[in-house]
């Protein structure tokens, strides 16, 4: 059976080879002229009906590996997603390609719902966004055992897991649809999944056949910078001085600082505007709507904003506040550069915020919960208080090594004092060794420091050889060495195990003798008034294509406003930026553009080449 792209592809001329090859539709419907790193196997494997895991980065595009199986088999493509700005998203982009996408979610109201039924039944979509919850009504489920399935993607697959920093217990239902339709595809698919949450993932969802694609998830256009918490709007008024007219997220905890800021913002003459979940629901709808738009620059949000919009030019993501996990740090400083261009993340952090997440975390009466929450807060307050390259300590916890230092982060670009930490190292090893790798950061550190307390004391560790030998470092210095010791491979924390201390292969090398070791001294660390180099999307571009990229973004704007629709689905800005750099002169050259597809050149390809070509005369 065909599936309805493949017959409106026939329509379009292409009875000749009515099955186009997977690189066709990747240029003809998506208007990309290559696959990133895995897409590629990813699909085939999806379209040859096998199951599939994917790690992948925000922004490294999880979305194509389901959106081009499902236009290649037979049947309607399922996606399920907890974001309905994410669906609204998906559904304008896919729609703007000229695929058949529909939602049915809770935004609906019960004729609308209707009518996408009605369309469901009758062929007549080739993809359908559902929310989890509607997914697992059974009359749903009932109703889709009458089609013809092309695969099944569960999206932000990580709140399936009791581990995940984001676990959902209704989302873990999504176990049951195996049962329905065990010979439909499965592809389950996140961002952000430590190696305990991945195992959790595929025992959940019965992807015990699946294979596994994990890509890096190194996103390095990104810039990241950790500054010490001082006068923090100043400092935040000084990073936005550097930024003029670039579209960003300021991350605030509380719903009152929210407002506190982007009210701050807005009395200096900012385009700002306040999001977070005790607005009115219109409020927030037209606040999102007029930032994917470029009608408010800088939205000042907590983490109830951002997940799933598909902005991708948003310049930077600043943390006013310190986050609750390195999973959704990650998440929020992914919203800023998803289209490859150059971005910047700011953290601010101060012992303050540590005290208050950690009075937090302990009114979870749940035991097992609070332990998980302490070891991803801590793991935070690790990368905040890094002296080894930022990359290296993220990526590492994500369960990723990166060999070599980034280059592209403020420890990186403004290197501490190093020395020769060989000893230190091989004391720590040695002791997390005598404690049989059964035990945390703070009683390995207690051991070094000879402490005498009632642990200590209870599995008799002050007669281990270790006991004591560290004086010469106090208990801060200590914990600086072992967190560096754990960013850079020596040692790993198990977080099922109470987050004790293991060796890596790493650290027998150290202790053999077979390698030496250079740490960094702790160090006063930069004030947020230094001045930066200003960065961007249009750094590469001279004068004249300047101009242009100008010129193009003012008509992009014009087409979506009357369109109804963001401008990044017109074009995004990493396409204009390859406009008025190549300045194409006819539609084949058009269509060589990144992020142009046939359905693109013919809906705007005359009004952008004519602008391009005035520009030239």
């Amino acid at each position: 059976m065909m599936t309805s792209f493949q017959m409106q592809m026939l329509t379009r001329g292409n009875s000749d080879q009515f099955m186009t090859t997977i690189h066709d539709t990747l240029r003809q419907v998506f208007g990309l002229q290559d696959f990133r790193p895995f897409q590629q196997e990813i699909i085939e494997r999806v379209v040859a009906g096998g199951d599939a895991f994917v790690l992948m980065p925000t922004g490294g595009g999880k979305s194509l590996c389901y959106q081009l199986p499902a236009l290649h088999r037979p049947g309607l493509g399922i996606v399920i997603s907890p974001l309905i700005s994410l669906m609204k998203d998906q559904v304008d982009a896919m729609q703007a390609n000229g695929v058949r996408a529909a939602m049915y979610n809770s935004t609906l109201s019960a004729q609308e719902a209707r009518t996408v039924l009605a369309r469901l039944h009758n062929g007549e979509i080739d993809l359908l966004y559902v929310a989890p919850e509607r997914m697992m009504r059974a009359g749903f489920i009932n109703s889709l055992e009458h089609l013809e399935l092309a695969l099944i993607a569960i999206d932000e697959a990580h709140c399936v897991s009791q581990w995940g920093h984001d676990f959902r217990p209704e989302y873990a239902a999504l176990g049951e649809l195996r049962r329905y339709f065990p010979d439909v595809p499965f592809i389950a698919l996140t961002a952000t999944a430590d190696p305990q949450t991945r195992d959790d993932i595929v025992q959940v969802l019965g992807l015990d056949g699946a294979r596994s694609f994990a890509t890096s998830f190194d996103r390095p256009n990104i810039r990241y910078t950790v500054l010490d918490k001082h006068r923090p709007q100043s400092q935040l008024k000084r990073f936005l001085a550097g930024h003029v007219g670039a579209s960003g997220i300021v991350y605030a905890l509380s719903r009152k600082r929210v407002e506190e800021i982007a009210a701050y913002l807005s009395e200096h003459g900012l385009a700002a505007a306040a999001y977070h979940a005790g607005l009115a629901a219109d409020t927030r709808r037209d606040v999102q709507e007029r930032f994917i738009r470029d009608d408010v620059q800088i939205v000042v949000a907590t983490v109830a904003f951002g997940m799933g919009i598909d902005k991708p030019n948003v310049r930077f993501v600043f943390h006013y506040d310190l986050p609750r996990h390195m999973e959704g740090y990650y998440q929020e400083t992914g919203r800023a550069g998803r289209d490859g261009l150059a971005a910047e993340a700011v953290l601010l952090f101060g012992t303050q915020d540590v005290a208050t997440a950690r009075y937090h975390l302990e009114q979870n009466a749940n035991e097992n919960q609070r332990r998980i929450d302490a070891h991803k807060l801590n793991a935070m307050v690790g990368f905040a208080e890094s002296l080894t390259c930022r990359r290296q300590v993220l990526l590492g916890y994500l369960g990723e090594q990166l060999n070599e230092a980034c280059g592209n982060c403020d420890i990186c670009l403004h290197p501490p004092e190093q020395y020769d930490a060989t000893e230190a190292a091989r004391k720590v090893l040695s002791c997390v060794y005598r404690v049989g790798q059964s035990f945390g950061i703070r009683h390995v550190v207690d051991v070094l420091r000879g402490a005498d307390n009632e642990r200590v004391r209870k599995f008799n560790h002050e007669r281990l050889s270790t006991y004591g030998i560290g004086l010469e470092y106090s208990t801060a210095e200590w914990l600086t060495i072992v967190r560096q010791l754990i960013h850079r491979g020596y040692l790993t924390q198990d977080i099922a195990a109470f987050s004790v201390l293991k060796l890596t292969a790493n650290a027998l090398r150290l202790l053999r003798g077979e390698e030496t070791l250079q740490l960094a001294r702790p160090r006063v660390q930069e004030k947020a008034g230094r001045k930066k180099k200003k960065s961007g999307p249009v750094a590469e571009l001279n004068e004249g294509d300047l101009r242009l990229f100008e010129t193009l973004r003012e008509i992009r704007k014009q087409l979506a406003l009357e369109q109804g629709v963001p401008p990044y689905v017109i074009f995004g800005d990493a396409a204009l930026v390859e406009m008025s750099r190549e300045r194409p002169s006819n539609e084949a050259e058009f269509l060589a553009i990144n992020g142009v597809g046939e359905v693109k050149l013919e809906r705007h390809g005359a009004t952008f080449l004519e602008a391009i070509a005035c520009d030239e005369a």
